[in-house]
């Protein structure tokens, strides 16, 4: 009997942590403690006019895929903002700085290069662009 309690006990916590992970998979968070600035040099890339989606992707990354459909479409709705997808393994410099555990990870950043909003995992549009109003300011 006690082994049984183990397994629905066990059963029951996967399932929880199961549920949180992919409530949080792709949601754009808050960047905590120091404020990343990331330079057009850090880039390879010029920063957009008003905000720039930098994502981090790898060759065999199914969902980076959809990311960067998603990405592009809102960059071709809002003017001045631009894409750059950078390959995660020929960056690892960066991949490192940043903290970078997983790809898709879609930084947003404002027009000066902070990072104001941070996703790991395949975003939705709808997310993307209220983080995106955030670094617009508008």
């Amino acid at each position: 009997m006690t082994g049984l309690a183990v397994v629905l006990v066990t059963l029951a916590l996967a399932t929880l942590v199961g549920v949180i992970v992919r409530r949080r998979n792709g949601v754009p968070r808050d960047v905590g403690g120091d404020v990343e600035r990331l330079t057009t040099g850090d880039l390879g890339a010029p920063l957009g006019e008003r905000a720039t989606l930098v994502q981090f992707s790898s060759a065999f990354c199914q969902p980076c895929r959809a990311t960067r459909r998603i990405l592009s479409e809102v960059t071709a709705m809002v003017p001045g903002v631009a894409h750059l997808e950078i390959d995660a393994e020929s960056r690892l410099d960066l991949v490192r700085s940043l903290n970078i555990m997983r790809t898709p990870t879609v930084l947003i950043l404002d027009a000066s290069g902070r990072v104001v909003k941070r996703a790991s995992g395949q975003p939705r549009k709808a997310d993307v662009i209220g983080a995106l109003g955030l670094a617009v300011g508008g």
